[in-house]
């Protein structure tokens, strides 16, 4: 398991099952860890090499799983009263790393696509999108860090 480096997110393995007809790919149970309600549950892609900028949920706790490709997270705390306040955390996950990543609200988060065929993004968020409370930062060069 990958060292975590923000307080609050949460890296959990899953569980992919095999079957000749089509696997299984688990994403998230009301018991486990980090689940914190259901609001939504969303698919998005991003292309080979492509980046979406920087956003940051105000009140949504978002649970990110790759089952197709693979797609790296970037997540930066900035918030006042954090322990890891300045702190970086870069996790790539797809299929050869089947786990969940769970996002508290108040951090930043950009995504890069680095699968070289289709990656798939599976977000089960705990509330319903709400564009008053997200903020986003329109350029990756925003928030300091080297791709």
């Amino acid at each position: 398991m990958d060292k975590i480096t923000i307080e609050g997110v949460l890296l959990t393995p899953l569980k992919r099952i095999h079957h000749p007809k089509g696997d299984v790919f688990h994403g998230i149970k009301k018991s486990d860890e980090g689940y914190a309600g259901f609001g939504e549950a969303y698919f998005s892609t991003i292309h080979f090499e492509d980046t979406k900028p920087w956003k940051k949920h105000l009140e949504m706790t978002l649970n990110f799983v790759v089952p197709l490709g693979d797609i790296r997270f970037v997540i930066f705390d900035d918030r006042e009263n954090s322990e890891t306040k300045n702190s970086f955390f870069d996790v790539s996950l797809g299929e050869n790393n089947y786990q969940r990543i769970t996002i508290p609200p108040g951090v930043w988060v950009a995504f890069a696509g680095v699968g070289a065929n289709y990656n798939l993004l599976l977000n089960l968020a705990n509330l319903e999108h709400d564009p008053n409370e997200i903020e986003r930062k329109e350029n990756l060069t925003d928030i300091p860090y080297l791709w």
